[in-house]
């Protein structure tokens, strides 16, 4: 199928597309133009010796979720049937982002290549922009050298861009890249003073936004507040329009520092940090984590199975001062909400159905690969971030009484409380009543069938919390919420929402403790 709304699904994305040795595809395909604008279609030519009315073209970014090795990996953002033996036809770019993007043709209603994939660039023809007109920069220390940018951060056309200081702290200079450059003195501690910068392009179009940079005495915490968030971006964001620029604004006004991030389709982790100006880790092509601070130890992902379900950083947020935060990102499928919901299950059956997902025996491995920083997170505190796929069994409570249980000690939380993980939501809203904290979803009210429970297709999607930040160490959780942007429309409607996943994100506030 082209289109994959299931929970939290496996990403197997190649950064190239080698056509597999067994495969003949005895077609042509070409583009009229391989650079067009935004809202311009993209008109492509075909020829096929095999033609079938479910034979079909397919847009997808590049790199992304485009079928490797003939086999589907992630839904195609724009697509047509293609029925004849040679024709043209049209994919429409409304609403998708400026970037490098791949048409493939494809064989009845599957991923079977008809042709060699063909790439095409879109370029923007919105006015000059900032993302956001007032954002935070990561904190300076006086007395000590700064960098950061501002490059990445304006959206439109940006032939010819350059940018200029407009006004702000006499310490800090604007390139005409955007890097934002200087020494703050102690003084400039004491006075705030906002930076105003302008960005202009060869047509003299202009943007301008106010930028605040939190200078830190000498001796004091560089980062004295730490916001973490877990953000699982649905297939990379490309299932909202323009989903990249929203996700950078949603970044941007929550005043993050580091993300957990899932489903990243290879190339979002790099995208994005680059944008924002921050370091990265990319693990695998479904894990991620961008920090706004810089990362000093990255770990190869932990093997869960088909999935690499975790990765870890180590960040440096002072002089002596450093997290480690892991990302998990667990299997889907059996989903414990719809067999505890719809198949009304017992305690033992749900327990049995948990470990055949996977969850059981990744967060186990996980845990063992943690024990080490868990040990010396009196030191050095430590996250854990990410999509488990799986409630909590601080949520399914005699208090709440979830689709009639009272308990279920789900796996996936219970075991990361044993090994002195506690999770940050509940430490800043006890009251699973009155503060449920969904994640999964605010695009699915109704459940649209599916893992074994077709028959209950069209009813109430069970709502729960799936997605989390765990921490352990000297760390005060001063607030923590499920958050998304505006107010998601259903699918299959959603393709306006300002907010561009299927999950809320996790933001937490910690203070040292």
């Amino acid at each position: 199928m082209r289109w994959l709304t299931s929970l939290g699904s496996a990403m197997l994305v190649l950064f190239t597309y080698v056509i597999p040795a067994s495969a003949s595809p005895g077609g042509t395909l070409t583009v009229a133009s391989p650079a067009v604008r935004s809202g311009e279609p993209i008109t492509a030519t075909y020829t096929t010796p095999t033609p079938d009315p479910t034979n079909w073209l397919g847009l997808y970014t590049d790199p992304g979720n485009g079928p490797v090795d003939e086999k589907f990996v992630g839904p195609s953002l724009r697509w047509t049937y293609i029925t004849g033996g040679s024709g043209a036809a049209t994919l429409p770019t409304d609403g998708l982002e400026p970037g490098n993007y791949i048409v493939f043709a494809l064989a009845k209603d599957g991923y079977q290549w008809l042709a060699t994939p063909v790439k095409v660039r879109i370029m923007s023809n919105a006015p000059l922009h900032f993302i956001t007109d007032a954002f935070g920069l990561r904190n300076a220390r006086a007395l000590e050298p700064y960098e950061a940018t501002v490059g990445g951060l304006v959206r439109g056309d940006t032939d010819g861009l350059t940018f200029r200081k407009i006004a702000g702290p006499q310490w800090a200079t604007v390139s005409a890249d955007g890097k934002v450059t200087g020494t703050p003195r102690v003084r400039d501690s004491l006075r705030p003073e906002p930076l105003r910068v302008e960005a202009r392009n060869a047509r003299a179009e202009t943007s301008t936004a106010t930028i605040g940079i939190d200078v830190r005495r000498p001796g004091e915490d560089l980062v004295p507040e730490l916001k973490a968030m877990s953000f699982n971006l649905w297939h990379g964001g490309s299932q909202v329009d323009g989903g990249r620029e929203k996700e950078l604004r949603f970044l941007l006004r929550s005043d993050v520092d580091v993300v957990g991030l899932q489903e990243t389709s290879a190339a979002s982790t790099r995208e994005l940090a680059e944008a924002l100006g921050w370091d990265y880790h990319q693990a695998g092509t479904d894990l991620g984590v961008i920090s706004r601070y810089p990362i000093t130890e990255r770990k190869a992902p932990v093997d869960g199975g088909p999935l690499s379900v975790a990765t870890k950083v180590r960040v440096r947020i002072g002089e002596r001062q450093d997290v480690v935060v892991w990302n998990v990102h667990l299997g889907y499928t059996p989903y414990g909400p719809y067999d505890a919901c719809f198949g009304k299950m017992t305690q033992e059956e749900l327990l049995a159905n948990e470990e055949r997902s996977g969850r059981t025996p990744q967060i186990e491995a996980v845990l063992q690969e943690m024990r080490p920083d868990l040990a010396a997170a009196g030191r050095t505190p430590v996250l854990l971030t990410g999509d488990f796929n799986a409630p909590s069994h601080l949520d399914w409570t005699a208090a709440t009484r979830r689709c009639g249980y009272t308990t279920v000690p789900w796996p996936t939380s219970v075991l990361p409380a044993q090994a002195g993980l506690r999770d940050s939501y509940r430490v800043a809203n006890p009251d699973s009543v009155s503060a449920p904290g969904i994640t999964w979803s605010p695009i699915y009210p109704v459940f649209t069938g599916g893992y074994g429970h077709d028959s209950h297709k069209g009813e109430p999607e069970p709502q729960d919390r799936i997605d989390f930040v765990y921490y352990a160490g000297p760390l005060r959780v001063t607030g923590s919420e499920a958050v998304v942007e505006g107010t998601p429309t259903a699918v299959p409607d959603h393709r306006g929402n300002d907010w561009t996943s299927d999950h809320a994100a996790v933001l937490t506030t910690f203070r040292p403790s």
